[in-house]
């Protein structure tokens, strides 16, 4: 594995990162053509929690943290921290003494594949994170990694300064080059559903207003009273 520490990374605009976090996780994953998402298995360790910002990756050898160390030099306000392994590992990587330094640096977040611990003064402090695992395990210092280069999280490849969402839906990757035209898809579908809702308040049925009765109907769906139900099934007995 290179062992490398990049200083001086390309982050995505702080305004836009904002605006996708106001967003959140499903709006601009769907605006996005359904694609970013980390995977299921990074959940949050708290309720309620919405943040975006641009990630400082982090890949380290299974059960040591050294590159975390490393990793918060190089973090500034508006990152997210963005940490994984060569293979997996859910040791508790990470606890309340690395979030006080992150807090301190303006850091939003921790996002990674690897276990979390100390999730009671996590909560208390109010710093959000999503993991893999909660586990106590604790890790060593005592092996290279890298910061700040494209990693593989989840489903997705991370690049440092990319755009990271993360709620209570999950984790998204917000590709830096496109960040702007997801912002500008997102803002799109928000206005849509607006309409939407607006029409399902009024009584509207969304079979209607999305033009889903023709498809039924392709699909062989059809309606029946209770009475034509009920002969049809006796007629299957």
């Amino acid at each position: 594995m290179t062992a490398v520490i990049v200083t001086d990374i390309a982050r995505a605009d702080a305004a836009t990162a904002d605006a996708l976090g106001v967003h959140g996780v499903a709006t601009v994953h769907e605006a996005m053509g359904r694609t970013g998402l980390v995977g299921p298995g990074i959940r949050p360790i708290q309720d309620g929690a919405r943040i975006a910002g641009t990630a400082v990756t982090v890949l380290s050898h299974p059960g040591d943290n050294l590159m975390i160390h490393a990793a918060v030099e190089q973090c500034r306000a508006g990152d997210v921290l963005v940490v994984t392994t060569t293979s997996p590992s859910v040791d508790g990587a990470f606890g309340e003494l690395f979030a006080t330094a992150l807090h301190a640096r303006g850091v939003r977040g921790l996002v990674t594949t690897t276990g979390v611990r100390d999730v009671a003064e996590l909560r208390a402090m109010g710093f959000p994170v999503w993991s893999a695992a909660v586990f106590a395990q604790g890790t060593v210092k005592a092996t290279p990694g890298s910061v700040n280069v494209p990693i593989t999280f989840g489903a997705v490849t991370v690049a440092p300064g990319d755009v990271i969402v993360a709620d209570d839906d999950g984790v998204l990757r917000v590709p830096r080059p496109g960040a702007a035209a997801a912002l500008a898809a997102a803002d799109a579908r928000l206005a849509k559903e607006e309409a939407d809702r607006a029409a399902y308040r009024g009584g509207d049925l969304s079979l209607d207003r999305k033009g889903l009765r023709p498809l039924l109907t392709e699909l062989g769906v059809e309606y029946l009273t209770q009475a034509d139900w009920e002969a049809r099934d006796r007629e299957r007995a």
